[in-house]
């Protein structure tokens, strides 16, 4: 009898620990779906329309490279 309530209280402990690891991912993944991304998508988006524009080297430039 009380090996029985013995295993049924570490299968419980068990359960909780599990649970609660299961809770944290879930709880970080929603963090960064809804709160990290959103901020990150809106950076790039700026950024690609207002940061800096590629320059068009010059021919002694690229004769340069290409030697």
């Amino acid at each position: 009898m009380i090996s029985t309530l013995l295993t049924l209280l570490i299968i419980g402990a068990v359960a909780l620990v599990v649970l609660s690891v299961v809770g944290a991912a879930v709880g970080l993944v929603a963090l960064l779906l809804f709160k990290v991304v959103p901020l990150l998508l809106i950076g790039y988006v700026v950024y690609k329309l207002f940061g800096p524009k590629p320059r068009q080297i010059s021919d002694a430039d690229r004769k340069w490279l290409e030697r």
